[in-house]
């Protein structure tokens, strides 16, 4: 029976799901040893933010489809580790986007209004309303760094709260900004200008240590920092100076570079301005709940055969873009399978031509669903959409990406896969009809028109009398059964193509006498 791991404390809602397809033991903390010894046995894992998915663990499981994050961040997991072994992973983008943005903005009123500090004084006896005199948060700008879904959320409440919001990313276009009503502007001038800054990006070798005692020391000597984002970004030894030293006014973090916050850190020497939160930023019981179901949920689908909604390792192919796109993958695939058994493997180069109406597509997952099915037939089940891009890099294959939508072929366009390969060179032509039936519209150039089957035979003859039915007999008198055949030639008894779909494979030794018929250049067997 499937079975799933589930090694972080998980919301029930999520077990729940995952119990309808699999067999679900819950083992949290499990040493890191003990994972690797263990993890063999399971085709799906659970996770949160502590258990540590290493190259060592994934190496171990054998069995292993999938792992999900019930999370936004996958930085526990090495993903190129999991990509390499064909292992989808996924997380939750979505599910506890409200419970960060409110928890920043959370820390941003505490921060202005002394909250933690004066509550303890208060509780310890004093009544000091002098000390804890603070700040208003309207008319003051915020700078946001990093506009994805957490930062867009902070940057629309805080534009409630009448803030200026000004914000920092290279990847949000203008027509963006302005639709969200805040400035972009480089990262220097807003940490120069903002009166509180919020960080949302990920934790990548270009953002480790960002915010570091130089940029700190351009900041106000009023202003604030707030971390909700990822441990690591923020130069903690640096922070805690700036704000002991009075170089900022003080400053929230939720996230550090090594959880659990170690007791001799120098964040806890601090005891004024500063504030600590233990990583709360997901902990709400609706985030928990949401991401739990969300990350069972695509667990449960890739263990049915389905696709996932959010992987992280596989380029361009969201679920949107997979229910979009899914006849069109399939007929990339497809044609790469073909391609690939005509060539007879070797392939050194592929170019993908998106031509008419499939131009307007994404080419990226056309490009893997052909790689998919060109490396399927050397490496079967072990090839999918998460390993084959960089499968195929691995063995040399260069790929070329061309878009041609003044092709007017067809009128949903089509798609065409060519090869070159020490055996000659190859092409292969489909398209989707408006019934969403796949055809083969030419090979090598010469024209037909065959709906894919699962046992098919391709040959390259002399258009000469007699061929057609020599080759129809051989197969009667081995008992293989033609189900549909078409013939594809530019000229008059010039070369030619001829597609045979049949009920049966061709046995080898069939093959040997085909290739013996006056006038056959080359046969080739296929299996879609």
């Amino acid at each position: 029976m499937t079975k799933v791991l589930v090694s972080d404390p998980i919301d029930q809602a999520g077990i729940d799901i995952l119990s309808q397809v699999a067999q679900v033991d819950v083992r949290t903390g499990l040493s890191p040893e003990q994972l690797v010894a263990c993890i063999g046995e399971y085709e799906g894992l659970m996770i949160r933010s502590g258990t540590q998915v290493t190259a060592d663990v994934i190496e171990a499981a054998s069995h292993l489809r999938i792992i999900g994050r019930a999370g936004v961040g996958v930085d526990n997991v090495d993903v190129p580790a999991a990509t390499r072994r064909g292992v989808i992973v996924v997380n939750s983008p979505e599910g506890n986007t409200i419970a960060a943005a409110e928890h920043a903005l959370a820390l941003m009123l505490s921060l202005s209004r002394h909250v933690p500090h004066a509550h303890a004084s208060t509780m310890a006896g004093g009544w000091d309303r002098k000390t804890y005199v603070g700040n208003e948060l309207y008319k003051k700008t915020l700078g946001v760094v990093g506009l994805g879904k957490i930062g867009s959320h902070v940057a629309r409440v805080a534009r409630a709260l009448g803030m200026d919001v000004a914000a920092y990313d290279p990847f949000i276009s203008a027509e963006r900004a302005q639709m969200l009503q805040v400035r972009l502007l480089p990262l220097p001038q807003l940490f120069a200008e903002a009166d509180y800054v919020s960080l949302h990006l990920p934790r990548t070798p270009d953002t480790e240590n960002l915010v570091n005692a130089a940029l700190l020391a351009t900041m106000k000597p009023t202003a604030r920092l707030v971390n909700c984002a990822r441990g690591g970004i923020i130069d903690e030894q640096a922070l805690a100076d700036a704000v002991e030293n009075r170089v900022i006014a003080g400053a929230a973090l939720d996230v550090y570079a090594k959880e659990p916050l170690a007791a001799d850190s120098p964040l806890r020497l601090v005891k004024e301005r500063l504030i600590l939160t233990p990583h709360l930023g997901a902990s709400t019981e609706e985030a928990q709940e949401n991401v739990a179901i969300d990350v069972a949920e695509q667990i449960r689908d890739v263990l049915l055969g389905l696709p996932a909604r959010s992987a992280v390792n596989i380029p361009g192919l969201t679920a949107e873009v997979m229910e979009l796109l899914k006849p069109h993958l399939q007929l990339a695939e497809t044609l790469g399978l073909l391609l690939s058994q005509l060539a007879g493997g070797q392939i050194s180069e592929l170019e993908v031509r998106l031509q008419g109406e499939f131009a307007s597509h994404p080419a990226q997952p056309l490009v893997v669903a052909a790689l998919k099915g060109i490396l399927s037939a050397a490496l079967g089940d072990s090839i999918n959409y998460v390993n084959a891009t960089l499968e195929a890099k691995e063995r040399g294959i260069h790929v070329l990406e061309v878009k041609d939508d003044a092709s007017r072929d067809f009128a949903g366009g089509s798609l065409q896969l060519s090869s070159r390969s020490p055996r000659g060179n190859h092409s292969v032509t489909g398209a989707v009809f408006t019934d969403g039936e796949l055809r083969i519209t030419t090979i090598d150039e010469f024209p037909v028109n065959v709906t894919p089957s699962r046992h098919m035979l391709f040959t390259r003859h002399r258009d000469m009398p007699g061929i057609i039915g020599q080759l129809g007999s051989l197969l009667g008198e081995h008992n293989v059964n033609i189900a549909s055949m078409q013939v594809g030639r530019r000229i008059v008894r010039g070369d030619a193509v001829m597609v045979l779909s049949l009920d049966d494979p061709i046995p080898p030794s069939l093959l040997a006498v085909i290739h013996g018929i006056n006038g056959i250049q080359a046969a080739h067997p296929v299996t879609l």
